[in-house]
């Protein structure tokens, strides 16, 4: 086995959007930098998350409204499904998107450079990875922690005697682990009730499968607004989803054809039963075996890696930023969040400037459910929680001309103001579009817009983006009873 050492200014434990991110920045400062990947470059968004996911979602979509059409004199018609061309679709997809965006962008050897294999901190300066070529010890003047987030697999008596799937199963198809689903199931139970579950749930049960899905919480997306809660769960058991809610897993067994989950509800015990079990029980940051405790570098209660706002670890020339951070900071996992503060990071590790901040209080998100869940902001009760006089209010789409138009009226909308100012300091909604409609509203809480903002801005007719206007009035008027584009 070989051995050898190379200096570089930044060593980045990672290889996604976080490390990259870094790393192109690290190279327009003039400086070295080295990646670690001990999977797939590009890490989970590309391979195993948001591309492989809302590309199958999307192609659910299709099979489901072609079988369920809106519009009256459209007859319903039923796709027949091919689950290995889909996959395979799925992974040309991702090879070419990994290609283009990540693999092009190694074409500068004296800047950015990877090194494949599993990476540890051996020292505050010093790391080393391990691969079947040998072991590269990588010295960095400064380093970044960018190895994002895992599944978390929760403590259930028999779970790791039987397989089952976690959000990895979208991985393409080079990924050495394996976790490939390479046939559909006939029936799924999943455990979880939050984005990941919601998504690949509806996605799996719109091709075929029989799905059960279940949670802990008293409801899905418990983080949530309940009106989006609760007007999901509905549109989801409408689709034939079975929705089991404050169930706690007790244990897992496996007979010659299925997967049992034993539940303790209501003070019962109840048994479910499927050919496959997915645990999508949320995230959590990757720092174990990675030999933080060997660089002294202090983690959180939540197992993430402490930062202050300029993403810097307690020691001086460590950075961290991603997922791997969690919660630190107000952050949230998630891609954008990432590549934004990768780049900060790189930026305060090498620039020589002040340093700069990072700045988690507007951060849009969406869940790919159909309608899309899309939230920015604070829901009411997070509001309240931090001590704010607030006045929420929550309109149904049907008020919405866009959504009546097209036949799809599902959904709400709720906004939360400040009373006195009625500055907006959250907005949620379900529907159509919402993921595109959110950024509207991301951008009015970024410069403190109104409930007036949103009323006086003009908005095209007939948009799903008027629902914020429409929320905006319904402080003060009945929205049901305006003529169109009326405020």
């Amino acid at each position: 086995m070989t051995s050898t050492q190379e200096r570089y200014d930044l060593v980045i434990l990672g290889s996604g959007s976080t490390a990259f991110a870094a790393a192109l920045h690290a190279a327009e400062l003039g400086k070295s930098a080295v990646m670690t990947e001990f999977r797939t470059v590009g890490g989970t968004c590309a391979n195993r998350g948001c591309l492989p996911s809302k590309n199958l979602i999307e192609a659910a979509r299709l099979v489901y409204d072609a079988a369920h059409p809106r519009y009256p004199g459209l007859s319903p018609v039923q796709m027949p499904i091919t689950w290995a061309d889909l996959v395979a679709q799925k992974d040309e997809i991702i090879q070419d998107y990994r290609a283009h965006k990540y693999e092009s962008l190694l074409d500068d050897p004296d800047h950015i450079q990877i090194v494949p294999g599993q990476a540890r901190l051996v020292s505050d300066h010093d790391v080393e990875v391990r691969s079947a070529g040998g072991v590269s010890r990588l010295v960095g003047e400064q380093i970044l922690i960018a190895t994002g987030s895992a599944p978390d697999i929760p403590d259930i008596p028999g779970l790791s005697d039987v397989p089952y799937l976690t959000s990895d199963l979208l991985s393409s198809a080079d990924d050495p682990w394996g976790t490939e689903l390479r046939e559909q199931p006939r029936s799924l139970l999943i455990l979880g009730g939050g984005y990941i579950a919601l998504e690949l749930g509806q996605m799996f049960a719109r091709f075929g499968t029989e799905v059960t899905l279940i949670t802990r919480g008293k409801s899905i997306l418990s983080d949530y607004e309940p009106e989006i809660a609760g007007a999901l769960t509905e549109i989801l058991q409408e689709e034939g989803l079975r929705i089991i809610t404050g169930a706690q897993a007790r244990g897992v067994k496996r007979s010659e054809e299925s997967i049992s989950l034993s539940v303790r509800r209501h003070g019962s015990q109840l048994t479910f039963t499927a050919e496959k079990l997915l645990v999508a029980s949320g995230r959590r940051p990757n720092t174990l075996a990675i030999g933080l405790e060997r660089a002294g570098v202090e983690l959180d209660q939540a197992g993430a890696v402490r930062v202050n706002r300029a993403l810097r670890t307690n020691i001086s020339h460590i950075w961290a930023a991603g997922d791997v951070i969690g919660r630190e900071t107000g952050s949230q996992m998630a891609t954008p969040v990432g590549a934004r503060d990768g780049k900060i990071a790189a930026h305060n590790a090498l620039s020589g400037e002040s340093l700069r901040e990072v700045d988690h209080l507007v951060i849009p998100r969406a869940i790919f459910t159909d309608p899309q869940v899309a939230v920015v902001g604070m829901t009411d009760e997070e509001a309240n929680a931090a001590g704010i006089v607030c006045e929420c209010n929550t309109i149904p789409l049907s008020v919405v001309p866009r959504a009546g138009a097209i036949r799809d009226t599902r959904g709400v909308i709720k906004m939360v103001l400040e009373r006195e100012s009625r500055r907006v300091i959250g907005v949620s909604m379900l529907g159509i579009n919402a993921g595109e409609v959110i950024h509207e509203a991301a951008m009015a809480l970024r410069f403190g817009a109104t409930t007036a903002d949103f009323i006086d801005l003009i908005h095209v007719y007939p948009t799903m983006a008027e629902a914020l206007k429409l929320v905006a009035i319904s402080f003060t008027k009945d929205v049901n009873r305006l003529s169109c584009c009326a405020s």
